[in-house]
């Protein structure tokens, strides 16, 4: 081929900037300036993390520095509008972050992203009115709730979202046995929410509660429960298999009072907000699946920086070169692009506006791609472990402590069975995707 001169560009010409050293930048493709500016704040925390993540898994607490750390980095209202005080980023800046957390500690990044869910319990009720779900008279009291769950989180509050009980339904995703009774000025709340991170940790539990009396899905409710409330206890922890530094052991509540103006308790308002949430429940969970993503990066970089240093003593060859590791690490491969892949396409149809896709399809991706990223993740973790063999299979190192974490995410929120079974009923049956009940405590 001959040679081919290239001009130089003319004198003046801007050159292009490098762009800026990103943790995000693996799992977006593109991010907007504002994308960057709010990434690089999650940059900035990430030796922090990954310092302290071994220590918290030993020990099975979360690290209380943290919350001071995120705190002042304004990174507790990352998803917060900008008009009530907070960053203004959205669900790909939430993705983003709980992805780059996971990989330096995947149970700081599980717990960051349960106090960024309670986000929803202010934004939803504020689209519901944008979609006039409610009546006049009715929304002062939304916008009064809304702003306070906005304005406290982008003040620094780390508020942890607990909805999760041990109670079960056949007919939805997550059952709400704990009630709230009316008494003079509030509500008195009772029921044990077994599990939701920051347990200890945060300042305010934000509670899911049905309304005594009211055996239907609008008899829910949203309670703002300080830490230190009267009759607030934690559970007692217990030894968990994997993200033992998320606080997850959850609380129990004997007659917590709760004034009235620190509660959402329209009837119908839990409901009517769920109407405008996009594909993975309350338009957010799809960042759970990040964190999985995000440590299945860190196990599979950790495997190869392994194999591809230590050599054989008699050929002096990387280990990596051996067929059985080829193989390990061609499988590793084509599971965390698959956990990518998946996780990419449901931040596009949960971001792209005008919507990709019915809210009915979004719905259905979200219960076939949860679990299959879950799956996809946790098998690189065993790829790195059998291509690592035993000096890797330990307690305390990256291996077998994202093995574990990575175990977690097989049962978190919904089983990879339940949710394929639920796309197949909505492929079926055109069945709606039920996500709270109510049932007897």
């Amino acid at each position: 081929m001959p040679d081919v001169n290239v001009a130089a560009p003319p004198p003046g010409t801007p050159v292009p900037e490098a762009r800026p050293a990103l943790t995000a930048w693996r799992l977006l493709d593109v991010m907007s300036p504002e994308e960057q500016a709010r990434a690089a704040l999650v940059e900035g925390v990430l030796p922090a993390l990954r310092a302290a993540a071994e220590h918290a898994d030993a020990e099975g607490a979360f690290p209380r520095g943290h919350v001071e750390l995120l705190r002042e980095a304004g990174l507790l209202g990352l998803v917060i509008p900008r008009e009530y005080g907070g960053l203004g980023g959205g669900l790909r800046d939430l993705a983003a972050a709980t992805f780059a957390m996971g990989t330096a500690c995947p149970s700081t990044a599980l717990a960051y992203f349960f106090h960024n869910t309670s986000a929803s319990r202010g934004l939803l009720p504020l689209e519901a009115i944008a979609a006039g779900l409610f009546a006049d008279d009715e929304v002062p009291v939304v916008q009064a709730f809304a702003g306070k769950v906005l304005t406290r989180m982008a003040g620094g509050t780390w508020l942890a979202n607990f909805a999760s009980e041990s109670a079960k339904s056949a007919g939805a995703n997550i059952a709400i046995a704990t009630t709230a009774r009316p008494v003079p000025g509030g509500w008195l709340l009772d029921g044990e929410k077994s599990f939701g991170c920051a347990t200890g940790v945060a300042d305010t539990y934000l509670v899911t509660a049905r309304i005594e009396g009211d055996d239907s899905p609008d008899g829910l409710a949203v309670f703002l429960v300080p830490r230190e409330a009267d009759g607030v206890v934690s559970r007692t922890p217990s030894p968990g298999l994997g993200m033992r530094g998320s606080a997850n052991h959850g609380i129990r509540l004997d007659s917590v009072y709760v004034p009235a103006d620190e509660a959402l308790t329209l009837p119908g308002a839990f409901t009517r907000m769920l109407k405008v949430s996009r594909g993975s429940f309350v338009g957010n969970q799809l960042a759970i699946s990040a964190v999985y993503v995000g440590a299945a990066q860190h196990v599979y970089d950790e495997a190869l920086q392994r194999i591809t240093t230590k050599t054989f003593a008699d050929t002096g060859r990387p280990v990596a070169s051996s067929p059985m590791h080829q193989v390990l690490v061609g499988e590793m491969t084509q599971q965390l692009e698959t956990a990518y892949l998946w996780l990419r396409r449901q931040i596009d149809l949960e971001t792209s506006e005008p919507p990709l896709r019915p809210k009915a399809d979004e719905h259905r991706q979200w219960r076939l791609g949860k679990g299959t990223v879950c799956e996809a993740a946790f098998a690189v973790a065993v790829g790195a472990l059998k291509s690592c063999g035993t000096s890797a299979a330990t307690m305390d190192g990256v291996i077998g402590r994202t093995l574990r974490d990575l175990a977690m995410g097989l049962v978190m929120t919904f089983p990879a069975e339940r949710g394929r079974l639920e796309a197949a009923q909505m492929v079926t049956s055109a069945r709606e995707n039920d996500l709270f009940a109510v049932v007897p405590s």
